[in-house]
Order: C-alpha cells, then structure tokens, then sequence
C-alpha cells in the first residue's frame, strides 16, 4: 500500500493474532461448553480492547485477516474511533489517517469484501469526513467527489460507488451539526449532487447496477434540484414498462418514484404536468394488465405490490389534481412523442385518468380474501379516501350537502358532475369495505394474532367510512340500514351472520359523524324490523357488534320527541338479556350505562323496571355488577330528590351489609372476604357515579341561578333526612373498617382510592350519599400511617382540594374564591403533620427517592395542593417540619427520574409565590428563602451543569426566576434587590471549588452572571440559563443539545 502508516501504533504479530482469537471466539457459533458468562466475557474484553489507543493499529491487519469476522472488526473499530475516540487521535496525522482510509476503503471494495463491511468503511469514511470537512480551511475539499474518483480508478464495481454515495447521503443527512459546521456538509452535498445526479443517468441509461443506482438517487433526492429531478422522470416511468418481467427492477423504479413524490423538490403536489400526469399516462395504459393479472391469480406478487405502493404514493403527491380533475374535460397530452413509427395513442382527458386511477386503487382496497391472512395491500390504501375527501372540500365547485352553489351556470355544471363522481366513487367505497370488514365462517382456523390483526383492519376501516359519510351523508347510512333489513328478510337458517355483522360494525364506526337530531334511519334499526331480528342468544360476535351499536348511539334516544318509551324499553331489554352471558356481560354493561345516563330522565318513570333489573343483579358477573348499579343509579337521579331515598337504600343497603359480611369473615377466609370487598368496593363506586349529574358547569350557566339553586335545596333537604342521613353513617362506618383492616393491600387500596373520589364531590354536586373530604382524609392520614403508598398519596391531594372547593359557577354576580373555612384549616392543620412525618421518614432513607418515584412525584403534587390553598399551614407546623420538607424538595432536585423533579420545581415555586403575594406571610417568606435561597440556588446550578437530565432544564428555569425575583424581597423577574441577592448567590456557588466539574470555563460562568444580573424579564434569563447549560454540559454547537433543552 503506497500510502504512509508509520503514524499508527505499531503491534506486534503476537497481539494482532491474540485480538483476532478473541474475536472469532466470541463469533463463533455456540458449543455446549461456551457458556453465556464466557460470551459475555469475551465482548467486554474485545470493547477494552477497541478502547485503547493502540487499536488503531488493528484495522489494516483485521482488513486484510482471511475470516470475515475479523475483517468486519478492523471496519467496525475504523467507525468507533473516529465517532468516539476522535479527540484522542493526534491532530497532525488526521489527513493521513483520511488518505489511508480512503485506500483501505478502495482496496476493500476490489477485492471482493462483503456488503456488510463496505458498509461499515463507507460509514466510517463519513464520520472522518464530519470531522475535517468543517473549518477554514477546510482539510477535506470535495471530498464525496474525491473518493468516488478514487474508487473508479480502482476499478471499484460501480454498485459498490453507489452504495458509497447512498450511505453519505444518509450518513450527513442524520447527523448532529449545528450552523457553520452543518452549512458547510450540506454544501459538500450540494457541490458534489451533479456528479451523483450524472452517475445516476449513466446507470439508467446503459441500464447497468439499475437497483443500487435507484437506491443511490433516493438516499440523495430530499439534496436533488427539481432542475436535475425532472428529466430522469421520463427514464424512470420508460424503466417501468421494461421491467415488468423484472420484478427486482420494477421495485427499484417503483421505489425511486414513491421518493421523488415523497421526499423530492416535486413533493407535496408539485410537477402535475410533468410527473404526476406521465404517471397517469402510464398507468391507464399498462396498470390494468397488473392488476388484471392480480384479480385473475388471486396473488399480489412482488409487481402488483409495488404498483400498489406507487398508486398510494401517487395518490397522496397528487390528491389535490385528483379532485379537482375528476370531471374534468381538458385533454392530457405526452410531453415526448412517441417513437418514430409508432401511432400515437388516443389522447385521454384528466378525468379519464383521474377515474381509472380512483378505480384500480378500488380494486386494491377491495382485494378478494381477508386482509392480514389473504392479503396486505388492501389497509395502504386507506388513507387515500380521507385525503381524497379533504381535497374534494377544498376544491372550488365541490360542495357538501346543505351548502350553496355557486351562482354561475357553468360552475353549479360543473359542481354536480363533480359531486355526482365522487358520490360514484364513495359509495362504491362503502360497499366494498363492508365486504372487507366480514369475518369469516366459523372454523376459519384463524390464529390469536391474525384475528388482533383483522379487528385493527376493521378500526382503520371505521376510519375511512368517516370521510365517506361527509361526502355521501345520508345516502350512506339508508344503504346500510337497506342492506341490514333485506339480508334479515331473507336470511334462512342456515345462513351465518358475518354479512350482517359486517353492515352493524360499519352503522357504528360512522356514528360520530352523524348529527343525530337530523339523522333519518336510525328508527329502523332499534325497531322489529332489524333488532326484533337479530338474535338474542348464541352467535356471541354478532351479539357484541349490536351491543356495541346500541351503547354508541345511547344519546340519539335522549334527542328524539318521543311520546312513548316503548322504542327505548325494547332496546334496554335486548341488552339486559345478554348481562348473563359471560362472554357479552362486559358490553352489554356499558351499552346500558351509556343508555341509563344518556336517558335517564324519559326512564325515570320506568322505575319500577329497574327494580327487577336489580332483583336480578346475583346472575350478573361480579366484573360487571358495578356498571349496572350505576346505570341503575343514573336513572334514580332523574327522580325528585325525596323520591331518591327509597330506592336509593335499596341499592346501598345490601352493598353495605356484604361489606360488613366480608369484614367478619375475614380471619377464617381472607381470600374471598378480600374478593368480595373488592367487588362491593366497586359496586358502591358504580353507585355513586350513577348518581352525579350528567350536566356539566356550561349547561348550568344556561339556566336561571334560581333553577339551580332549588334543585340544591332539594338536595339538602333530602340529604337530611334521617334515613339519609344513616344511609351516609354507615357507609363511613363500613368504610373505615375496611381501611382498618386492608389499607395495606394494594387491590383494595386502588378500589378505596376510585370510591373515595366517586363519592365525594363539590357542594353544587353533592348527591345523597356524598361523603364530606374531612373525614375521609383522617382515613386515608390513617392509611398513610400503616403504609405509605402513591396511590393514598394521590388521594390525599384530591381530598384537600376538595376542602377549599371553588365557588358555584353563577350566571349574575361575582364567582370569588374566599379561601378556605376554619374548619378546613383545622382539618388541614391536623392532617399535614403526619403527610409530612409518614413520607419525609420513608424518603430519608438511603435510595428511598431514586427507588419509589411514584411515591416522590405524588408526595410533591400533594404539598403543591397544600400550597395553593393552605399557604399558612406550613408555617404554623411544628418546628423543624418546614425545614425538613425543604430539604427533602431540594435532595428532589437532583433525581434523575423527570417527574418527580419537575413536581419538586412546581411545589417550591408555588410556596415562595403564593407566600410572596401574601402581605400576612411576608416575614415568613423571607426567613425561608433566607434559610434555604441558597441552597435552592446551588442545585439549580448543579443541575443546569449536569446533574438534572436535560429535559427539566426548563423547570429548574423556573425556579431560578422565582429565586431572582423573590429572595430579598424582590418582585421583578431578574432586577431588583432578588435579583441582586440571588445573582450574588449565582457568583459565589459558581466560582466556589466545590461546584461540580463541568465543561463550563471561568469566563462563561462570569458571562452568565452578568446576563443574569443585567436581565429584566424572565425570557432573557431563560436564554442565559439555557446557555450556560449547553456550554455546562458541552453540548453547544450541537443540534442534540440545542433540542434538549428547548423543549
């Protein structure tokens, strides 16, 4: 080898074949003796190795060792070195080291290395390249060009030089460069483009290495001038019609092209003349046979799948000219001629071709067979019809239903055959789909994962039925109740129920684009003539699809001007029948919910009912008796509030009793008392659920104040009655007992947690068995006692809140908040001490924070609740609680677990806030930033220097405006006397010995404090800290560290 190597270290034939031993070790195939410590043992030997200077020294001899292993090793430790260990490497041998890589490359790709360590030579020559390319002046001028010249006059193999030009492309495009240094690679690329854009033609032409030139164009086409771009159009479509019988050319061509639409200068719509309207060209000529072919085999081939993928990717380049073009008489003639001799062919209109492209990627959405076990192709093509519809709005003559035309005759013309063709198209769509959507016969053989696959076919599909009822509207849903109703009237027995199935899973994928007070057709399918008609025992597919139906289109019955209910009652008792049924119990459940809440007001009469559904509650699975007492419960609310009570005890009374039942026998058979607790848990959950009001705050700023103040008073008046009144005393009882004897248990602390927050509520919506907080934040201070657990945690913050609530939301008069009651700041005062001694003690210990998270971040939203409503309470704690919590909340600020450092920062802003705008809470505002202002101040700068992880930076910010403007009495963002306290804090932590290592220099850190001092808005503070954190970190320059902490 001509070039010098004298600059690398020099190995002995010893160690270079020890190395290489160690190597085809670890790479060979395992032995019965070779255990996977040994394999473990030998990579970490061989990651020591490759970190050692003299490793350098391995590449040429590895390159040139016979075993394709060793070679593979010299390439990958070329790659590491330069990409890890670059700044080890002597700086005067760096143009060396680019010419012997340049050779060691070239002689690689003539002797007949394999692809896998070309690849890793031509990565690690775009590594080096990153290297010295940037600068002035530049130590690697046009270097992609260089080496491609290189390689030729090595007679390297031409698909090896496109390999090479693909992997730079990528290698540039992807890497972590910023300004100058990143300007200066992509104009590497630019200059270098012509030569690439040149090798590429020459290859198409010539028709030699087509498939790697292809690959080559597509890796560089986002850097191609559409100047360069647009005349290889032509050659690549002409490709298309001489490599059908060339399945792996077709692919290349057909790939190359799905790029230029996608990632080109010519994407997003660009080139209808001359790209999208050749391809149209091409495909009205030649598509057909495809897919033809496709239809007649009942194969998708290689061919037919790469037409397929170029028809979608045409589709989405040229969605707009679709629809605008879809009636449209304008001829589309070829930009060349045909050859000399050949008849010209007969000139087709754009509508032509738009509506023989709509209707071959028909055939392919509506492929033969079951997608996922058939066929893959027909779920790429649905993204088409929404893009489709979304353009055929925008265009300027499409118009939806109910709007208006256009005055113009020649444009209300045009308009109408346009929205004609598209209603074609879409209900043709919807016909298709429905078949596709159909399971097959029973004993199919299907596996678990195909039938997973195929439900999220039929969810991608619901999709797209969407966009089609926005174009088709009522047209679309009178189709499928027609074809429900006729296949009904002449099923025979024998018959299955896929088909049907299919139609009742598309009437409920659409529903959320229906206007239901407007919607006709619906009656039909809740009357005799379809529901009457759809089984009610067995066929369990069927069965969950209607009840899936049903709980969709629960709230279309609360919009309809009924006199009767009968309509309504008949639908209710289709699903009570299948509440039984274990395999339907869960969606017959929640229809029932949805219809009871939804409904509650038209079944409120239809009480009685009820009673009899609740009479039956022991047959329903115990899963799913929670969901049928709240839509029990939501029809008792609709009642009068004193006609509550009666039934209300009905329900409650028996819940209890078990409660207390499985509490007594819970020594002699803990499992099931434990079961059983849990299951009435959530019963008496699902009854409290069902008892909240349906209406939200916006509806009741509708009504009159006097409305919603009557309705109120019912309510107290209700909620005191005595029977009331000992319907609440025993549910505390109950509750307390069982908090007594499980709260340690986390199955029965979850179903505590979702009752306790069920059940309790704001005064405006308090039902008869809502629970004040006060009491139920003793049990759970009772539970933290017993075992401090996230989940009580997350309660307790729920439950203080709810001790300060806000005001009712009123139509007249002022909505102020006056701040919490003596009695909640008693409740508060006696709760906080053991929030605070329970969780500083399981948090003090060693790895505690870093090991419990949950615990941390909860803890932390809890104390932010305290701050936000009970500022005072932390300054009349017992001594050395407050300064406890400090410290605990500072230790937060170095974890590295995000969330919980992030709730940290949000709870000491809150405190010093909220007790800064407290004129009571001045003094003591001061002496705590006075104790712990500094301290705060250092783990802010520790953790902008790299002891937080990047991504709370912004949160760590935060706190540091709050230190700049509140220590010392400051108000301002940086100025002020906080400013100046807290900056004096910033110079003498940074400046300490003590303070972290970092990359961050003497003259950055004085250049943040001046920023820092000299700032009057938290913005400019904010740039100065993310500043210092890029340089801190050593991440400035870089496109990673600029990201990381800009978020």
């Amino acid at each position: 080898m001509s070039v010098d190597t004298t600059f690398l270290p020099p190995l002995s034939q010893f160690d270079v074949e020890r190395a290489a031993q160690l190597i085809q070790q670890a790479y060979a195939p395992p032995t019965v003796s070779t255990s996977p410590d040994d394999l473990k043992r030998l990579q970490q030997e061989l990651f020591e190795l490759q970190k050692r200077p003299e490793a350098w020294g391995l590449v040429i001899p590895f390159l040139e060792h016979p075993d394709q292993n060793v070679q593979f090793f010299g390439a990958h430790t070329a790659q590491v070195k330069i990409a890890r260990d670059w700044a080890l490497f002597p700086e005067e041998h760096a143009v060396q080291l680019r010419d012997l890589l340049v050779q060691l490359t070239a002689h690689s790709m003539t002797t007949g290395r394999s692809k896998v360590i070309l690849r890793k030579l031509f990565v690690a020559l775009s590594s080096l390249a990153l290297k010295l390319v940037p600068g002035h002046p530049t130590r690697w001028a046009d270097w992609i060009l260089s080496c491609a010249m290189s390689f030729s006059g090595h007679r390297a193999p031409t698909e090896h030089i496109h390999d090479f030009l693909a992997i730079v492309a990528e290698e540039v495009g992807n890497a972590d460069l910023l300004g100058p240094s990143k300007a200066q690679m992509q104009q590497s690329l630019k200059d270098a483009t012509p030569m690439v854009v040149q090798a590429v033609r020459s290859s198409l032409e010539t028709s030699q290495q087509i498939p790697s030139a292809l690959r080559c164009l597509a890796a560089w086409m986002p850097s191609v001038p559409s100047s360069d771009i647009t005349p290889l159009i032509p050659l690549l479509i002409s490709l298309l019609d001489r490599a059908e019988s060339d399945s792996e050319t077709f692919e290349a061509v057909s790939d190359a092209l799905q790029e230029v639409m996608a990632k080109s200068a010519l994407a997003d719509g660009s080139g209808s003349r001359t790209l999208t309207e050749p391809l149209l060209l091409w495909i009205d000529s030649r598509g057909s046979t495809i897919v033809e072919a496709t239809l007649a085999s009942g194969i998708v081939d290689e061919v037919s799948h790469s037409f397929c993928k170029l028809l979608v990717a045409l589709g989405d380049h040229s969605t707009s000219y679709i629809a605008a073009n879809i009636t449209s008489p304008a001829p589309v003639v070829p930009l060349a001629p045909p050859p000399q001799g050949t008849p010209a062919p007969p000139t087709k209109t754009r509508a032509q071709l738009t509506q023989t492209f709509l209707r071959l990627l028909l055939a392919y959405t509506g492929l033969p067979g079951y997608y996922g076990v058939d066929e893959e192709e027909s779920e790429m093509t649905l993204g088409f019809w929404y893009l489709f519809q979304e353009a055929l709005w925008s265009t300027d003559y499409y118009v939806p239903e109910s709007g208006e035309q256009s005055s113009d005759a020649a444009g209300v013309d045009a308009g109408a055959e346009a929205q004609a063709m598209a209603k074609a198209v879409y209900s043709e769509l919807v016909k298709v789909l429905r078949r596709k959507v159909a399971f097959p016969p029973k004993g199919s053989g299907w596996s678990k994962d195909q039938i997973d696959k195929f439900q999220v076919y039929r969810r991608d599909v619901g999709d797209t039925l969407i966009n089609a009822y926005y174009v088709l509207r009522h047209d679309m849903l009178a189709y499928y109740v027609d074809d429900v109703a006729q296949r009904l009237a002449t099923r025979q027995e024998t018959d299955g129920w896929q088909e049907i199935e299919a139609t009742l899973h598309c009437i409920t994928s659409i529903q959320e684009a229906l206007d239901l007070e407007k919607t006709p057709h619906l009656p039909r399918i809740f009357s005799a003539e379809i529901l009457g008609r759809l089984p009610a025992s067995g066929a369990s597919r069927i069965r969950r699809t209607t009840l899936g139906l049903i709980g969709a289109y629960s709230s279309w019955f609360a919009s309809q001007p009924f006199e009767t209910t009968d309509l309504l009652m008949g639908v209710l008792t289709y699903v009570a029948s299948a509440l039984t049924d274990p395999a339907l119990c869960l969606q017959a459940a929640n229809a029932l919910r949805n219809l009871c809440d939804a409904n509650r007001k038209t079944l409120a009469p239809q009480i009685g009912a009820f009673a009899e559904l609740h009479a039956a509650l022991g047959s329903i699975p115990d899963s799913e008796k929670g969901k049928v007492v709240q839509s029990i419960a939501s029809v008792i609310q609709a009642l009068p509030a004193h006609e509550e009570i009666a039934p209300i005890e009905a329900i409650v009374d028996p819940i209890v009793r078990r409660l207390a039942e499985a509490l007594q026998s819970s020594a002699l058979l803990p499992d099931e008392a434990r079961t059983m607790t849990i299951h009435q848990l959530e019963t008496l959950s699902g009854v409290a659920k069902g008892l909240t009001r349906s209406t939200d705050g916006l509806v009741i700023l509708g009504e009159r104040d006097s409305e919603s103040q009557v309705r109120m008073d019912e309510i107290v008046r209700a909620r005191d009655d005595p029977r009331s009144v000992k319907l609440r005393q025993s549910i505390s009882a109950t509750l307390r007992g069982v908090v007594d004897l499980w709260s340690t248990d986390a199955g029965i602390s979850s179903a505590l947690s979702d009752l306790f927050k069920s059940i309790t509520s704001l005064p405006s919506d308090a039902t008869l068995i809502s629970l004040p907080a006060g009491p139920l934040l003793e049990l759970v201070c009772l539970a933290i006692r017993r075992q401090l657990t996230a989940t009580w945690l997350s309660l307790a913050a729920i439950l203080i809140a709810q001790l300060n609530p806000p005001p009712p939301i009123l139509v007249s008069g002022p909505n102020i908040k006056t701040g919490p009651t003596p009695e909640a700041e008693a409740l508060l005062a006696s709760a906080l001490p053991i929030l605070l001694e329970c969780s500083l003690n399981a948090m003090a210990a060693p790895g505690a924070m870093e090991a419990n998270p949950d615990i941390v971040q909860e803890f932390f939203v809890c104390m932010d609740r305290v701050a936000q409503d009970f500022t005072r309470s932390f300054y009349t704690l017992p001594p050395g609680a407050l300064d406890a919590l400090m410290n605990c909340a500072i230790t937060a600020l170095s974890l590295q677990e995000r969330y919980s450092l992030v709730q940290a920062c949000n709870f000491l802003c809150t405190l010093v806030h909220r007790s800064a705008v407290d004129e009571a809470l001045a003094a003591e505002k001061d002496k705590l930033l006075e104790v712990h202002g500094r301290r705060m101040m250092r783990a802010v700068l520790e953790g902008f220097a790299g002891v937080a992880p990047r991504s709370v930076v912004p949160n760590l910010i935060e706190v540091l405006g709050m230190l700049l403007g509140r220590a010392g009495g400051g108000a301002g963002g940086g100025g002020g006397a906080g400013g100046a306290v807290a900056a004096a804090w910033i110079r003498e932590i940074l400046f300490a010995d003590d303070f972290i290592p970092s990359k961050a220099s003497p003259e950055v850190k004085e250049k943040f404090v001046k920023a820092v001092m000299s700032s009057r808005s938290l913005k400019r503070t904010r740039d100065a800290a993310n500043q210092f954190t890029l340089v801190a970190r050593g991440l400035e320059g870089s496109g990673f560290g600029y990201a990381s902490v800009s978020m």
